[in-house]
């Protein structure tokens, strides 16, 4: 099974490399993988992940919930609680960045297509892409929106979308320098691109060490940090307008964390070292379990 191979740091292009962190799979196949850290910049990556023909099965859970939807268990039934208040936050987003009330929108990473069904009511044009074909299915038979295979990003004519959207979605893509050139071509000229990502930097991520769950190996190839990010959108031609925190994250996370670390009293854990998690994110954005990075091309 071929391996994921980076010979270079996409965000800095150096291309010397040390061990940082060894994690395992605790999602799906508890397999160990070693995450490497750039002796550049710090960006951070999944070494021996599957290349882009043999990850799908790392993706083979009914409890990953982006694609399938599921709501077993104490966590993914507060995660859908969650998600239904958090998606008009994602679009009060997207309407005070852009400064519309209606426009053209892409989600990339579109999952069963909530997000896409948010913005679609609200009077926006929408398109979407997603691997994942039952997610498709879903989003088709739920919604009525078709959402493309990825591919269709490369597709698109250039200066489309007002907006382009990636919830989560950056940390797993294989080919980043490709597609990254691809969201700035769709993009109209002044068009805004947000960005939500993993933040390895948060109070979380440095409590629980390898048991963070939002290293997510080897479903996350990418782990950024905010001093990262703000040059890898500049390579593309886009500048950081602001950072949003994602604080309903920093209690999914620590109670993941705490289910993968066989906690007892997980979930009592997890609100307690997500509460400290949201607080800290209070006095830096930058410091929230996930972040939301809003460019402008």
């Amino acid at each position: 099974m071929a391996l994921f191979t980076v010979e270079k740091c996409p965000v800095c292009g150096n291309g010397h490399f040390k061990p940082f962190m060894s994690c395992t799979d605790y999602f799906v196949s508890h397999e160990v993988f070693e995450i490497q850290e750039c002796r550049g910049c710090g960006f951070k990556f999944t070494a021996n992940a599957k290349d882009e023909q043999h990850i799908g099965k790392y993706y083979q859970s009914e409890e990953y919930i982006s694609h399938s939807n599921t709501s077993k268990g104490l966590v993914n039934f507060v995660y859908h609680r969650v998600r239904n208040y958090m998606l008009g936050q994602k679009r009060r987003l997207v309407e005070s960045s852009t400064g519309l009330k209606s426009g053209i929108l892409l989600d990339v990473g579109a999952g069963t297509g909530f997000f896409l069904d948010e913005m679609k009511r609200h009077g926006w044009q929408v398109s979407g892409t997603e691997k994942s074909v039952d997610a498709r299915i879903f989003a088709r038979q739920e919604f009525g929106i078709e959402v493309a295979e990825p591919g269709q990003l490369f597709r698109f004519e250039k200066d489309s979308f007002d907006a382009v959207t990636l919830w989560h979605v950056l940390e797993h893509i294989h080919q980043l320098n490709e597609n990254m050139k691809a969201l700035s071509r769709v993009l109209k000229p002044g068009g805004m691109l947000i960005i939500a990502v993993p933040n390895y930097t948060s109070y979380d991520a440095l409590h629980y060490k390898e048991f963070w769950a939002a290293w997510d190996v080897p479903r996350h190839l990418w782990h950024f940090g905010p001093e990262q990010i703000k040059p890898f959108g500049e390579k593309y031609g886009f500048r950081l307008n602001s950072i949003h925190a994602m604080p309903f994250d920093s209690f999914y996370v620590s109670m993941l964390s705490e289910k993968y670390k066989k906690s007892k009293l997980a979930f009592l854990k997890g609100v307690v070292h997500g509460k400290i998690s949201w607080l800290n994110s209070l006095m830096n954005k930058g410091k929230c379990s996930s972040v939301i990075y809003v460019f402008e091309k």
